[in-house]
């Protein structure tokens, strides 16, 4: 199977049981009289400011069928924002240099997961592995019966290792951008690659998940992703994961970051790594991403919580830190984000604002729907 069967069975009842019943803390909205126009399709017309509440339906326009049945899937905790590499597109650095030295309690971490409620926990950064108490962390998210990915660049793996104990629900999720020339370009480091593959190689022979998470840039050769991809297998790590590049506000090097249209460019032939390498981006996301399929962001799906609280609206763009979950849940103006709505928002498709949507079946075919089931049992 692509992920262990308990993860599967109790993500499955985790949709099925807030589809049904969601959290009703989390759907109220400040300003009632305000519209919803998050579309499933944003080729319809859209409702303009002073159309009647009706007017949605008249014009035949789909409204987002969770807008209003909001609940977490997974939970970006960021114990610390310190890192010992200076990647060229990552805005955390660069966002978040004046809190640079501060980090979260184990006490705060847990208690987020907790306030949350999210099955699984993407336990990132910065470097989660300079965290000092990532050992205890992890232990007691696992205790609470969660999923984890604890995203790393590989390097303090062989140090820390002893400080975790395999387990069907936790990975390392090693990131990699390509082989080791364009690896150690893009982190602005010689070296990093192979320190990374070592952290893999001493991770799998320890008996742990691994799996990787790359990320596709402007200049990325997707046949280098495919010779990476290759080169891993040896290592027998257990799936990779595919995103664009994330356009963070904080980062100046625009010309790294794709456009829509360039992201269907770049993943046009990604139904061939599909078939070949365990990839755990879902197939339709990567319909998505090949521009077969539309789907609105779903960013309540993936909160994210760090050193200043609970961050608005999304892993991305920063307008608020709120002091509770269900504060950011119901005081975000969801209506105002999302392509067409909000420029920051028009060139975006990162897996942790769409891949929510997919994994709710928004906009899904029965096709959709048998693909997403061969794929999960795969």
């Amino acid at each position: 199977m692509r992920f262990p069967i308990e993860m599967t069975a109790r993500m499955g009842a985790y949709i099925t049981k807030n589809k049904i019943a969601p959290n009703p803390a989390w759907q109220r909205d400040p300003n009632p009289a305000r519209r919803n126009p998050l579309q499933v399709l944003q080729t319809r017309p859209q409702v303009t400011a002073g159309e009647g509440p009706g007017a949605a339906a008249a014009m035949g326009v789909d409204q987002h069928p969770y807008l209003k049945k909001r609940f977490p899937l997974v939970l970006m905790l960021e114990p610390l924002h310190a890192c010992n590499l200076t990647c060229t597109g990552c805005g955390r650095i660069r966002e978040y240099e004046d809190t640079m030295t501060d980090r979260l309690s184990l006490q705060d971490c847990l208690a987020a997961v907790d306030e949350c409620g999210a099955p699984v926990v993407s336990i990132c950064g910065g470097e989660p592995l300079m965290y000092p108490e990532i050992g205890g962390l992890a232990a007691g998210i696992l205790e609470r019966k969660k999923n984890i990915y604890l995203c790393t660049n590989g390097m303090f793996i062989p140090k820390r290792l002893s400080e975790f104990k395999p387990d069907r629900r936790f990975f390392f999720n090693v990131h990699l951008d390509g082989l080791k020339e364009t690896h150690d370009m893009a982190v602005e480091r010689e070296g990093v690659f192979e320190e990374a593959v070592e952290g893999i190689r001493a991770a799998k022979a320890a008996g742990f998940m691994v799996c990787t998470n790359t990320t596709i840039y402007r200049e990325t050769d997707m046949k280098e992703i495919e010779g990476l991809f290759e080169y891993l297998e040896q290592f027998d790590v257990d799936g990779h994961m595919l995103s664009p590049a994330y356009p963070y506000s904080a980062v100046d090097a625009t010309e790294i970051f794709l456009t829509r249209e360039e992201v269907h460019e770049k993943f046009r032939d990604v139904d061939r790594l599909f078939k070949r390498f365990k990839l755990n981006s879902t197939p339709t996301y990567l319909k998505f991403l090949k521009g077969d399929r539309d789907l609105p962001c779903t960013a309540w799906g993936n909160p994210t919580y760090n050193v200043r609280g609970w961050k608005g609206p999304c892993y991305l763009i920063t307008d608020a830190h709120h002091e509770s979950f269900e504060d950011l849940m119901s005081e975000t103006p969801w209506e105002k984000y999302g392509h067409g709505n909000d420029r920051r928002c028009n060139d975006c498709m990162v897996h942790c604002g769409f891949e929510p949507s997919a994994a709710l079946g928004v906009n899904a075919t029965l096709a959709d729907s048998l693909k997403m089931i061969t794929w999960a049992l795969g």
